[in-house]
């Protein structure tokens, strides 16, 4: 007798749902063991482990030199440029000023030199003529006058009459002479002060071209050191439009147009925590590392620590110290203004075992490493030895172990009794 078809019915629905959970939970455990498998590991490490305070900075030259603009030239327009960031010897140029303008100035000024020159040259000519001239005047009257001195001496010879007029003579012919002295006196006091005065205006025109040529032979800064050319800000167009100087700029007299970073100086500026402030002196090694090159780490020395806290420009406004890392060896990649880490080295454990900071986690309290075996994961306790921003000093587990650097869910781990 077959069954009745609501009894067929259900014993069919029973057996579709008994093979949908059995194909879900095959595809849970699928996707437990795949995900078991991969997780990130790293093998624990063995060897000497470097306890350090990081401190994040900028590097910055510790002597440097600024290039200024003439402080006595007018219009003065950038019309070449090094490049920015460029390297640079002491002695070439860094940047040339427009020399047009000057040039025309010097132009005039040496035109007006020669027609100052000229004038003085015309001037002393005719004193010269002047002076010649009085001379032979002089000289006539000075023997006029000798000559009516002989014929008065001839009073005692001749009549009364001829000698009284031979005495009239005499007298006017002294008098003659002693207005030809004055006049020759006069013509030589003004011939002098008009030389002088022609020689000042020539001197005048003489300085003002040395000035010119003083000036056009300041159109083009050099650098006084080698090192790396950085242009500064022009806030010609205000605080919020600044940008580095460039070709067609205007700079003002005096301004301060680049900057030439010696790079044998370069240390590294970093900020200490005040809570790691106790931890650190000067003389401790450090390790220097800059973000653009990853691959770089440069032996250094803690060369000084502020003695006061400085206050950030950063929003909430943090309180830290700076400490100064001199770099032994400065690389030529190197750049002030380059962001990067100064670790320094506050202890060291001897061959200590050391994972990845972010392998290490907690659990009730105790920090824990979950270490992969047999395609599973245990949880084992260590002891925390040392710990840095990136790796840990631990105690419980030996070197080579695997761990992993994520934290195991609790359906994904296979603990071993």
């Amino acid at each position: 007798m077959k069954p009745p078809r609501t009894a067929r019915f259900w014993i069919g629905l029973i057996i579709v749902l008994l093979a949908l959970a059995g194909a879900a939970a095959g595809i849970y455990r699928l996707r437990q063991v795949q995900a078991a498998g991969t997780l990130p590991t790293t093998p624990a490490r063995q060897g000497d482990f470097s306890v350090i305070v990081r401190c994040r900075g900028e590097l910055k030259a510790k002597r440097s030199v600024q290039i200024t603009a003439p402080v006595n030239v007018p219009s003065l327009r950038i019309v070449w440029q090094a490049p920015a960031g460029s390297a640079v010897k002491e002695g070439d140029p860094v940047v040339r000023f427009d020399p047009s303008s000057t040039q025309q100035q010097l132009q005039e000024k040496e035109a007006a030199l020669k027609q100052a020159q000229a004038t003085l040259d015309q001037a002393v000519a005719d004193a010269r003529i002047t002076a010649e001239q009085d001379q032979r005047d002089l000289s006539a009257s000075k023997y006029d006058v000798e000559k009516a001195r002989l014929e008065a001496s001839k009073a005692e010879i001749v009549s009364a009459l001829q000698g009284e007029e031979s005495r009239i003579d005499l007298g006017l012919a002294e008098q003659k002479l002693r207005v030809e002295e004055a006049t020759v006196n006069l013509h030589a006091t003004s011939d002098s002060a008009k030389n002088a005065s022609l020689t000042r205006q020539r001197d005048q025109a003489q300085t003002e071209v040395d000035l010119t040529n003083h000036r056009l032979s300041q159109m083009e800064l050099k650098t006084p050191l080698s090192g790396v050319v950085m242009y500064m800000q022009n806030y010609s167009q205000g605080w919020t439009n600044a940008k580095p100087f460039q070709v067609g700029d205007q700079v003002w007299p005096g301004g301060v147009v680049a900057e030439i970073p010696d790079l044998a100086t370069l240390e590294m500026e970093g900020k200490v925590e005040e809570i790691d402030r106790g931890r650190i002196e000067v003389g401790m090694e450090t390790r220097v590392h800059i973000d653009s090159l990853p691959e770089l780490t440069m032996p250094a020395d803690l060369a000084g620590i502020s003695p006061l806290t400085e206050q950030s420009f950063e929003w909430p406004r943090t309180s830290s110290f700076r400490a100064y890392g001199h770099i032994r060896q400065p690389d030529p990649r190197l750049r002030p203004a380059m962001n990067g880490n100064m670790d320094v080295i506050v202890n060291r454990i001897p061959n200590a075992i050391s994972v990845p900071a972010k392998a290490l986690f907690t659990r009730n309290g105790k920090p824990i490493v979950y270490v992969s075996e047999k395609g599973g994961y245990r949880a084992v306790d260590v002891e925390l030895l040392a710990r840095n921003p990136d790796e840990v000093a631990v105690k419980g587990i030996k070197a080579g172990t695997l761990v992993t650097t994520v934290e195991v869910k609790p359906d994904m781990k296979d603990e071993k009794k």
